[in-house]
């Protein structure tokens, strides 16, 4: 079974920005949706971006309202790895941040993003 590997966590100032990298184990060309999620203190995870198949090679994302034009999801089918650019940071978006492949039924161990002055 594959595994997910995130990586890029922090710390980092309100107005900030991260790139979150999520390696995979093995090919990742063959999963059609590959998706972000987080989790913080105290609360449910919740799902933050997709990046879904529509073509042989193009792809869709869709992103949770909270982090519509602040996160960018893309995928890298060579590397095996799917990346989270995260601009615009706020608290509120301090969490644990996890990769999945919902139709394998993956996740990542998730990295520790943190905002604060």
């Amino acid at each position: 079974q594959g595994q997910l590997v995130e990586s890029g966590g922090g710390l980092v100032q309100p107005g900030g920005s991260l790139r979150l990298s999520c390696a995979a184990s093995g090919s990742i060309f063959s999963i059609d949706i590959m998706a972000w999620y987080r989790q913080a203190p105290g609360k449910e995870r919740e799902w933050v971006a997709s990046i879904a198949r529509t073509g042989v090679t193009s792809y869709a994302t869709t992103y949770a309202d909270s982090v519509k034009g602040r996160f960018t999801i893309s995928r890298d089918n060579v590397k095996n790895t799917v990346y989270l650019q995260m601009k615009s940071l706020e608290p509120e978006d301090t969490a644990v941040y996890y990769c999945s492949a919902p139709s394998q039924r993956l996740w990542g161990q998730g990295t520790q993003v943190t905002v604060s002055p």
